[in-house]
């Protein structure tokens, strides 16, 4: 195993933090030093340069008006484009899912993102609010996802881009799928925090920013609970 550190980066907690995302972090580093590994996280404000060095860059979700100046931040400074060119791994949810994508709506206004990812995002008819469940995209090998949206936008999803999975509850992207991504990139609308409520898919992040193919297996049977209540809750709404 490597002597280095694993780096984790939380960017802009000042504008980019709500419905617990900040937790997704925090799951990571658990995970990342249950398993060993030397863990460095580092949160870093909408004032300062994000470092270019690191190996996992999370943006969470936030309002219309700390969206748009995240991304303006974003893309005056670089350092997020310069990382992913390097290999760095990127987990963006809802307002930091949008913003990688070509463009995105904030208060009427279309925006410029950060176009990481090949996608576009602009208002919906309704604001998607509740549970959220799909099957994931087999290639990625992991179990339904699981999670909460909150949140007025709809997303197209270009040639470039795959979707993360098939909605079987809630909106998603736009009823049918939800999320993206593309080699190391990562977007999802679920929060709750997602990687709580998802941890195979936190040790897929992992798995990409360590180069490992399997990790050791942990003890996750609150984790499991938690993933059969909200399950069993979203199968009692459907029936009829």
């Amino acid at each position: 195993m490597s002597t280095e550190a694993l780096r984790i980066v939380w960017i802009y907690p000042d504008l980019l933090s709500t419905y617990g995302d900040r937790g997704n972090a925090l799951i990571l580093a658990r995970r990342a030093r249950q398993r060993g590994f030397r863990v460095e996280v580092l949160e870093v404000r909408s004032d300062q340069q994000l470092p270019t060095v690191a190996d996992i860059y999370l943006i969470g979700g936030g309002e219309d008006g700390p969206q748009a100046l995240g991304a303006q931040r974003l893309l005056a400074d670089g350092g997020l484009h310069r990382a992913v060119a390097q290999g760095a791994v990127v987990f963006g949810v809802c307002a930091g899912y949008q913003l990688l994508g070509a463009s995105f709506f904030a208060k009427g206004t279309q925006y410029r993102g950060l176009e990481l990812l090949d996608i576009s995002s602009d208002r919906g008819p309704s604001r998607a609010v509740g549970e959220l469940a799909g099957d994931i995209d087999a290639r990625l090998g992991l179990p339904p996802l699981t999670g909460f949206e909150n949140h007025g936008g709809r997303t197209r999803l270009g040639p470039g881009a795959a979707p993360l999975a098939r909605v079987t509850h809630g909106v998603g992207n736009d009823g049918a799928t939800e999320g993206a991504w593309r080699g190391k990139l990562l977007g999802t609308y679920s929060h709750g925090p997602a990687l709580a409520r998802n941890p195979a898919l936190a040790d897929l992040l992992l798995r990409w920013a360590t180069g490992a193919h399997q990790l050791p297996p942990l003890e996750d049977t609150w984790a499991d609970r938690l993933r059969a209540e909200r399950q069993a809750a979203v199968a009692a709404t459907v029936r009829p």
